[in-house]
């Protein structure tokens, strides 16, 4: 197969929901974002950047033969937004753009990666994940603690069961937990740890980042979704940033990553030339400090799309496959 260029247009789609997360706020993420300049900024670098605006939920189902699970909060609600969001993620992924999803907690993830899974999917092509979170997410309605279905996103991702009719008819394109990278997890309830070890997830936490550093485990997943010829969607959550960087979420967890290690996982993605898909999430402007997360957020992305100081030829053995 021959070798091309990553794709030049971007579509951007906002998803106005905090109903997964613990205290509201986040529905306000995607404007503080337009805000903060991330269409100019992905313009000034080249990228057509098509803005849909923000989507509307579909109505909650109402499915009477469906019993709805214990302990999911805001579960009919969540599920009228991951359908939508599905339906759409698949049709912006069919369109040959890289899609941008603005949130919105992390509940989106369940329909903006499972509608990119899905077109993927019919490429005959793999979709890995990289989860850049504070949190693993990899809950389920039995083991999760709060019931906040954000902490649910990455176990439904890969299948795991008990929200088995939250995307009602929209067909459910999951991946194998081999397919999850989490990285840079900080917190992770009991139960979840159990699941996620018995699945054999891989976790990258703070630890061994300050161990062996952000370059050395990021080129190691990377070359691992080379070698299968994949895709990745990142889903980046502001809370995998230190709070005194990124002080705008519900969830803060000290001992996040730097501003440096944050860049240089973006430039090692951009210079993978992997990405196809994208989610940020759980921004907070309620609780920012004048900006300041939205800010950081927006430089994130710019190095993910390829902004730099200096110019640096993308290296030859990292230029992705045909899509």
């Amino acid at each position: 197969m021959a070798n091309s260029a990553a794709p030049k247009r971007l579509a951007v789609l906002g998803a106005p929901v905090d109903l997964g997360a613990s205290q509201p706020g986040t529905l306000m993420g995607p404007a503080a974002l337009r805000t903060a300049g991330l269409v100019p900024m992905l313009a000034a670098l080249g990228f057509a950047v098509e803005d849909h605006g923000d989507l509307l939920p579909t109505p909650p189902m109402d499915d009477p033969a469906e019993t709805l699970p214990d302990n999911a909060k805001q579960y009919r609600e969540i599920q009228g937004w991951v359908r939508a969001l599905s339906g759409r993620a698949y049709t912006l992924a069919r369109s040959g753009a890289i899609p941008i999803f603005l949130g919105g907690d992390h509940t989106l993830s369940m329909g903006s990666v499972n509608g990119v899974a899905r077109h993927w999917q019919e490429q005959g092509r793999e979709l890995f994940l990289l989860w850049l979170d504070a949190h693993a997410d990899y809950n389920t309605p039995e083991t999760t603690i709060t019931g906040n279905m954000h902490g649910m996103s990455a176990g439904f991702l890969c299948g795991e069961a008990g929200l088995d009719r939250l995307l009602g008819d929209e067909p459910r394109a999951s991946l194998d937990p081999s397919r999850l990278e989490l990285f840079g997890i900080r917190s992770i309830d009991r139960l979840e740890k159990q699941l996620v070890r018995s699945r054999k997830v891989n976790i990258v936490d703070m630890r061994q980042i300050d161990e062996f550093g952000v370059g050395v485990l990021m080129r190691s997943f990377i070359e691992r979704v080379q070698a299968r010829g994949g895709v990745l969607h990142v889903s980046f959550d502001v809370d995998f940033l230190d709070p005194e960087l990124a002080p705008g979420v519900g969830t803060t967890v000290p001992g996040g990553a730097t501003y440096r290690e944050a860049h240089l996982v973006m430039e090692l993605l951009h210079d993978a030339g992997i990405v196809r898909s994208v989610d940020i999430v759980e921004l907070n402007p309620f609780l920012d400090v004048r900006g300041q997360t939205a800010r950081s957020a927006i430089e994130l992305i710019g190095s993910l799309f390829g902004q730099q100081i200096t110019d640096r030829p993308t290296p030859s053995n990292a230029v992705p496959r045909e899509s």
